[in-house]
C-alpha cells in the first residue's frame, strides 16, 4: 500500500499557510468584539457601574439630571460617594440582585449600629445620613416614616468594596442565607464563620500545600516513564481481583440462599433467588469477556508502556513543555478578565431609567443590545477554545519536530518557540477553524442546559429526559471532535495541510490502528488517573499531618478540600499535557510504521524503545506464521495488516 497511497506524509519538509479564509474570518470576529468593547465603554454609563446609583436613579458622587415622575431624583450628590443598602442581606436569588432601597451616603458605618438613636448619632457626628433623603437626622427618632425609610437595624459593620464604592457588610455570615441556597448543610452561621476563620488561620499551610502539589506534579512527570509498567500491572491486578471477587461473592450469596431456604415458600423468596442467579451469571459473562479483552489487548499494552517511556524522554529534551499549562492559563485569565469587564459595561449600556411599581427607578435594556450580548457570549466560547487549541498546536508542533529529527543534537535551541513561531506564521487559520467547530457543538449544549435548569421546577419528566439525552449526545460528540481535532492539528504540524485534509488523513490512520487507539486511551487514561489520585492523596496526607495541631476538626474540612481541589487541578493540567504528548507520539509512530520499514532509504525515525516494540511484535508474528504451516501462510497478511 506504500506506493499507491494518495499522498505521502512529508514530515516537516515544507511549510505553507493553511486555512487563510478562516483566519480572516476570525480576525473580523475579533474586530467585532473590539467594536462591542468600544461601544459599551463609549455609550455605557461607566459611572453608574463604578460609582453606583441609588434607588432613585442618581449616580453617587456627582450632580444628576431629573428623571420624570420620580421623587428624589436629580440631586447633587457630589459629597456622597458610597452606595448603602438599607437591607443588604435581602438577596433575591432569582433576579440576582439585592432587594432593598439603595442610598448614596458619605461614609459607610464602620461599627455596628443597634438602634435608631445610634443611627441618628452617627449621622450627626460623621455627617453620613443612612436614612432616606427626605428625613432630616433630627427626625429619625420622632418621625413615623422612619420604620420604612431607615435601615433595618442592627446595621452591620460595613466597609467599602475597593474600586466599586459600595458599602458591604464586613461579617460574611450575613450572607449565610445566600450561601444556604447554594450549600444546604450549613445551618447556623457560626459553623460557616468557624470554617472561614479556619481557612484564614491556616492560609500559610494552604499555600505551602499548593506548592507541594505543584512540585509533586513536576516530579511525577519525570518518573512516570519508569513506573508506567508497575502502574499497568497494578491496573491489571485490580481489574482481575475486582471482577473475580464480585463474581465469587454473588455465587456465594446464591448458594447460601439456596441452602438456607431449602424449598422457597413465598413468591418474594423465589424472585430473590432468581434475581441473584441472573446477577451471578451476568457477572460471570462480564468477567470472561473482560479476560478475553485483556488477552487481546496484552500486546497493545506494551505499546502504551513504550509510548509513555518516550513521552518521558520528550519532557527531558523539551523541559519547557511542562510550563505550557501556565501560560495558557495566564492568557485565559487575561481574556476572561477583559470579557467580564466588557460584560459589566455592556450591562449598563443603553439602559433607560423606568419607574417600577414601588416608585423606584429600574434600568431596562433596549432591544438590539440583546444581540450584542449573544455575540459577546459566542466570543467567550470561541476565543477560549482558540487559546486552548493554540496550546494543542504548539505541543503538537514541538513533539513532531522532536520525533522527526533523526539527530536529537540538531534540534532547534527551543523547539517550543520554533513551534509557536510556526503556529503564528502559518497555522492560525487551522486553529481558528478547529475551535469554531467545537464552538458550534458547545453553544447548542449550553442553550439546552440553560433550558434544562429553567425546567427544574416544572415537573415534565419526559421533556427533561429528552433534554438530558440530547445534552449527553452533544457532550459525547464534543469529546470525539476534540480528540479528532487534536490529531488533525498534529497532521497539520507534520504536513502543513488544511484542516479538513489533515482531519481526514488523521482519521484514516486512527481507524487503521483502532485497537491500539482503544488500548492507549483506556490504559493510558487510567494510568494518568492513578497519577492524579497519587498526587491528590499525598497532598491530602501532608495536609492532615500539618493541620493535626488544630484540634477543632470542623475547621480542617475546608482547607483540606481547597488543597485537594487545587492539587487535582494542577495534576490535571500537567497530566493533560502528558496525554497530549502521548497522543501526538502515537500518531507519529503510526505514520512512521506505515511508510517506513527499516530498510535502507526508509529507516524508522522512532526511538529505541519503540523500535524494540516493533521488533518484538515482528518476532511474535513470525512465530505465529511458522506455527501453522500452510494455514499460517494464509493468515500472515491478515495479522500483518492488524499489527503493522
Amino acid at each position: 500500500s506504500h506506493k499507491n497511497s494518495k499522498r505521502e506524509w512529508k514530515p516537516l519538509e515544507d511549510h505553507s499557510c493553511t486555512d487563510v479564509p478562516w483566519l480572516l474570518l476570525f480576525i473580523l470576529f475579533c474586530i467585532g468584539m473590539g467594536f462591542i468593547c468600544g461601544f459599551s465603554i463609549a455609550t455605557g454609563a461607566a459611572a453608574r457601574l463604578l460609582s453606583g446609583y441609588d434607588s432613585y436613579g442618581n449616580i453617587c458622587g456627582q450632580k444628576n439630571v431629573k428623571v420624570e415622575g420620580i421623587v428624589n431624583s436629580g440631586l447633587d450628590l457630589t459629597h456622597k460617594k458610597y452606595v448603602f443598602f438599607l437591607d443588604p442581606c435581602n438577596i433575591d436569588l432569582v433576579h440576582q440582585k439585592i432587594r432593598s432601597i439603595a442610598l448614596c451616603v458619605s461614609a459607610c458605618p464602620r461599627k455596628e449600629l443597634k438602634t435608631l438613636a445610634e443611627i441618628q448619632k452617627f449621622a450627626e457626628t460623621n455627617g453620613s445620613t443612612l436614612c432616606s433623603y427626605e428625613l432630616q437626622p433630627s427626625e429619625y427618632t420622632t418621625d413615623a416614616r422612619a420604620a420604612k425609610l431607615c435601615p433595618k437595624y442592627p446595621v452591620p459593620e460595613s466597609a467599602p468594596i475597593p474600586f466599586f464604592h459600595r458599602c458591604a457588610p464586613v461579617n460574611i455570615s450575613c450572607y449565610a442565607k445566600f450561601a444556604e441556597a447554594l450549600i444546604t448543610f450549613v445551618s447556623d452561621s457560626s459553623v460557616l464563620h468557624r470554617l472561614i476563620s479556619g481557612v484564614m488561620t491556616s492560609k500559610e499551610i494552604i499555600m505551602g500545600l499548593c506548592l507541594l502539589s505543584l512540585v509533586l506534579s513536576m516530579i511525577l512527570m519525570v518518573i512516570i516513564r519508569y513506573i508506567s509498567r508497575v502502574l499497568v500491572w497494578i491496573l491489571t491486578i485490580l481489574v482481575i481481583l475486582g471482577s473475580l471477587g464480585g463474581t465469587g461473592v454473588l455465587w456465594w450469596l446464591y448458594a447460601k440462599q439456596r441452602i438456607s431456604a431449602g424449598a422457597p415458600e413465598t413468591q418474594v423468596a423465589k424472585d430473590n433467588l432468581q434475581a441473584l442467579l441472573i446477577y451471578a451469571i451476568a457477572a460471570t459473562v462480564f468477567t470472561v469477556i473482560l479476560f478475553l479483552i485483556m488477552l487481546i489487548m496484552r500486546k497493545r499494552v506494551a505499546l502504551t508502556i513504550a509510548l509513555f517511556h518516550v513521552a518521558g524522554k520528550v519532557f527531558v529534551h523539551l523541559p519547557l513543555l511542562v510550563f505550557q499549562p501556565f501560560w495558557t492559563f495566564f492568557v485565559l485569565i487575561l481574556f476572561w478578565t477583559y470579557w467580564i469587564t466588557v460584560l459589566l459595561f455592556l450591562g449598563t449600556t443603553g439602559k433607560h431609567p423606568v419607574p417600577n411599581e414601588e416608585g423606584f427607578v429600574e434600568f431596562r435594556m433596549a432591544g438590539p443590545l440583546k444581540y450584542m450580548w449573544w455575540y459577546h457570549a459566542v466570543g467567550l466560547i470561541w476565543i477560549s477554545e482558540f487559546i486552548l487549541a493554540c496550546q494543542q498546536m504548539t505541543v503538537a508542533g514541538a513533539v513532531v519536530t522532536y520525533y522527526f529529527t533523526r539527530e536529537k543534537r540538531n534540534l532547534p535551541f527551543t523547539p517550543i518557540l520554533a513551534s509557536v513561531n510556526r503556529l503564528v506564521c502559518y497555522h492560525l487559520g487551522t486553529v481558528a477553524k478547529g475551535s469554531f467547530i467545537i464552538t458550534l457543538v458547545k453553544i447548542p449544549r449550553m442553550i439546552l442546559m440553560y433550558i434544562h435548569t429553567q425546567l427544574k421546577g416544572k415537573e415534565n419528566a419526559c421533556a427533561r429526559c429528552m433534554l438530558k439525552a440530547c445534552i449527553c449526545c452533544l457532550w459525547c460528540l464534543e469529546k470525539c471532535l476534540t480528540y479528532l481535532n487534536q490529531n488533525a492539528y498534529t497532521a497539520t504540524a507534520i504536513n502543513s495541510t488544511n484542516f479538513c485534509t489533515s482531519a481526514k488523513d488523521a482519521f484514516v490512520i486512527l481507524v487503521e490502528n483502532a485497537l491500539r487507539v482503544a488500548a492507549i486511551n483506556t490504559v493510558g487514561d487510567f494510568m494518568l488517573f492513578l497519577g492524579k489520585v497519587l498526587i491528590v492523596c499525598s497532598t491530602g496526607l501532608a495536609g492532615i499531618m500539618l493541620l493535626n495541631y488544630q484540634r477543632d476538626y470542623t475547621i480542617w474540612v475546608l482547607p483540606l478540600i481547597i488543597v485537594c481541589l487545587f492539587a487535582f487541578l494542577v495534576a490535571h493540567c500537567f497530566l493533560s499535557i502528558y496525554e497530549m504528548v502521548v497522543d501526538v507520539l502515537f500518531l507519529c509512530f503510526a505514520i512512521d510504521t506505515k511508510y517506513n520499514d527499516g530498510s535502507p532509504g526508509r529507516e524508522f525515525y522512532m526511538d529505541k524503545v519503540l523500535m524494540e516494540f516493533v521488533e518484538n511484535s515482528r518476532k511474535s508474528m513470525k512465530e505465529a506464521g511458522r506455527g501453522g504451516g500452510a494455514e499460517g501462510r494464509e493468515l500472515k497478511p491478515m495479522v500483518g495488516a492488524d499489527e503493522e
